[in-house]
């Protein structure tokens, strides 16, 4: 619900010199009710058109359960009178995947994608595929390290994208749990963090890194935005890694998007 404000402020970049767009790496995600594969291609278009780009980097199927498309494109999140999302009942991942494939060769988009995405989700779209998926976009930091499926996507040659890397400190306070652990705070963490003078989120940063995972933080600070890149000046040790790996706490922060769909068959977890 961001492409407009983006797309005007590309474009002014852009036009002044300040950029080129090849420059830029931009990515953008299919809507879970534009999963039915005769309306893909109009969705990429109408993201293109809001951003104000010929074409995408990176185009992801945001979630494998898709929800019901009731004729108005801005209502991206439909609910029912219970207040959950309303998902569909017909599933087609693999005719979204073909309709997705269709926009690389369009020109649309360089690469295609998904996010969410379980281990076996990601081997039936890989077993049919024309383009692989270039990356799966999932919740990965230091109390879900995710090694499981980051071990079966580099067998299939997938990376893995990490959202709230840091623990996403900064997402809205009905998404915490009483008492729940915070990355940021672990004792693991902020020794080495200590020892390295750089903030912990540079060690969360840094260890995601060095096990081969692509990471996105999320801010809206401008300094925490210049910081958070500041993580190529050091390295850890196997011996901090081994540590780190080590840490006892598991758990998701983003439960609740499994929880929106307890029954239905392409529920990732």
């Amino acid at each position: 619900m961001n492409e407009d404000a983006i797309g005007e402020v590309l474009q002014e970049y852009i036009k002044s010199g300040k950029v080129k767009r090849e420059e830029l790496f931009i990515v953008t995600k299919l809507p879970m009710i534009h999963m039915e594969p005769k309306l893909v291609k109009r969705s990429i278009e109408m993201s293109l058109k809001k951003l104000q780009l010929s074409y995408l980097d990176l185009y992801l199927v945001h979630f494998p359960v898709p929800l019901v498309y009731e004729g108005d494109d801005e209502k991206v999140f439909p609910v029912t009178e219970a207040g959950g999302w309303k998902a569909a009942e017909k599933t087609d991942l693999i005719g979204t995947w073909k309709a997705m494939e269709e926009l690389v060769d369009l020109g649309l988009t360089k690469s295609i994608g998904v996010s969410n995405f379980s281990i076996s989700q990601i081997e039936r779209i890989c077993k049919i595929a024309k383009h692989k998926p270039v990356t799966n976009q999932v919740e990965c930091h230091v109390y879900w390290p995710q090694k499981e499926l980051f071990d079966a996507c580099k067998k299939q040659g997938v990376t893995i994208t990490a959202y709230a890397p840091i623990g996403s400190p900064g997402r809205p306070e009905r998404l915490k749990g009483k008492d729940e652990p915070v990355a940021l705070e672990d004792p693991v963490i902020t020794k080495i963090a200590k020892k390295y003078k750089k903030s912990p989120a540079h060690v969360l940063l840094r260890n995601l890194l060095q096990r081969g995972i692509i990471v996105i933080p999320k801010s809206v600070t401008p300094e925490r935005i210049r910081s958070n890149i500041q993580v190529f000046d050091f390295s850890l040790t196997k011996g901090e890694m081994d540590e780190i790996a080590s840490i006892k706490t598991k758990r998701r922060y983003f439960d609740m998007m499994g929880a929106m769909f307890p029954n239905h068959p392409e529920r990732p977890w």
